[in-house]
């Protein structure tokens, strides 16, 4: 109290220092008996995971930290199945044995194209939709990116599209569902990446058509990277959506058409004559 009562009168000379050496030597002391019994140093103080939220989810302006982000999309992540597929697929184990003639040119020229896209990400905005015949690769370059994003820490969605739109329509018609569906949207604009696989496969009808658009829409605004694979021709595209969705895609993503025999088919009938 003597201390304090100087310093508020402006009397705290020597006394200053002597306060700071005896908080000093104790601050030693506690780092000496820390030592002494195995601990780091700064054991006792609080540490966190993130050092952007301090754990608790949000940045001080009040927007989801990254790390928050990050687990909502594992959630996501592991709801689609993504995980055990990044094992077996990706870029090291690409193989163009299936392919010959034109159909490996052009499976070539997507290759590049995704390797590229996946080693330059964050540095330009691209858009890739890849269509053509059943089997021929596309899902699986698709798969090859979005391990390539993951190990470089970014978020990823994967979804087929008659699951992203079942979920749509869940959260969109249940009234006890808006904050579901408020978060889930927020979190389908706005991460990394979106890979939406095998266009096409859903119910279409105008909900489908008019969330697609949205979600084509404010990715792009966003400037968000989004990924289509389908087996739609572009003519069959424009039919079954809308010219909005078909002149976002035609204009905005790199389209790369994959042709040839059923993959699948061919590695069935391979291991059935090994057997």
């Amino acid at each position: 109290m003597s201390s304090l009562r100087a310093r508020l009168l402006g009397d705290s000379g020597d006394k200053d220092t002597d306060v700071s050496g005896k908080l000093n030597e104790i601050a030693k002391r506690k780092r000496e008996l820390l030592r002494g019994r195995g601990y780091p140093e700064d054991y006792l103080e609080l540490q966190y995971d993130c050092p952007y939220c301090h754990d608790t989810g949000y940045t001080d302006d009040g927007a989801k930290c990254r790390c928050f982000i990050r687990q909502e999309i594992a959630l996501l992540y592991r709801g689609s199945h993504l995980e055990e597929m990044v094992r077996e697929q990706n870029f090291d184990v690409l193989s163009e044995e299936y392919y010959k003639g034109e159909d490996l040119q052009r499976f070539r020229a997507a290759a590049a194209a995704s390797r590229q896209f996946a080693s330059n990400f964050g540095q330009d905005f691209r858009n890739l939709y890849y269509y053509g015949t059943v089997g021929t690769g596309k899902s699986f370059l698709s798969v090859c990116i979005a391990r390539e994003l993951l190990e470089q820490g970014r978020s990823v969605l994967y979804f087929s599209a008659a699951a992203l739109f079942e979920k749509l329509s869940c959260y969109t018609f249940d009234n006890r569902s808006k904050e579901e569906l408020r978060d889930f949207t927020q979190d389908l604009y706005g991460c990394d990446l979106l890979i939406i696989d095998d266009l096409g496969t859903e119910l279409t009808n105008q909900f489908v058509a008019a969330h697609l658009f949205t979600c084509l829409n404010e990715r792009f605004l966003n400037r968000k990277s989004t990924i289509i694979s389908t087996n739609l021709s572009l003519k069959e595209m424009q039919s079954r959506y809308s010219d909005r969705v078909f002149s976002r895609i035609t204009n905005d993503y790199e389209l790369f058409k994959l042709t040839g025999p059923d993959i699948r088919v061919q590695r069935r009938r391979q291991r059935a004559r090994k057997n």
